[in-house]
């Protein structure tokens, strides 16, 4: 990819239908052979409560991935949907926050801050949820986050101390 501009992007993964691990596992290899695109860092899945959405449903497994990446940030997204709907996600038949086959979520893209229709990045809720934060720490713990402007290891410890189970 040289001569290209490369950014930094942090995707979030998420499954609690089928198997989830293997769902993260091959969404990991097809993140792997997205165009103009390479994995620079995984964190392991983490066995996670669902937040929010109908009660009774399925553990997740959740993840994070650090990519460099020349698509753009509407580009990667598409990317991340097409994923989605070819692992057998219909986003239009989903309840709100319900059981997914699998979930990518663009959280980081660079530096930049971008809210068009369909698109925010930073990802709003990403700074509060354990399940991105943790994975994350894993592989990123001195990343500052841009909202609290605190490292990604002091949010978890400080989420952690709230009680915070999101």
């Amino acid at each position: 990819m040289s001569g290209t501009r490369e950014v930094l992007a942090t995707v979030a993964l998420g499954s609690n239908l089928g198997d989830p691990a293997a769902e993260l596992d091959r969404a990991l290899v097809q993140l792997e052979r997205l165009p103009r695109t390479r994995v620079l860092a995984r964190s392991s899945w983490h066995k996670t409560e669902p937040v929010g959405g109908p009660a009774g449903q399925p553990l997740f497994r959740n993840g994070v991935v650090q990519l460099a990446t020349a698509l753009g940030a509407r580009e990667l997204l598409a990317e991340l949907q097409r994923l989605e709907r070819d692992a057998g996600r219909v986003r239009e038949n989903e309840l709100r926050n319900g059981p997914r086959i699998l979930d990518l979520d663009l959280v980081f893209y660079g530096d930049s801050r971008l809210n068009e229709p369909g698109l925010e990045v930073p990802h709003p809720r990403a700074e509060e949820r354990l399940f991105v934060l943790e994975p994350l720490a894993e592989i990123a713990p001195e990343m500052k986050l841009p909202g609290c402007q605190k490292s990604v290891r002091e949010r978890v410890r400080e989420l952690r101390s709230m009680g915070a189970g999101a």
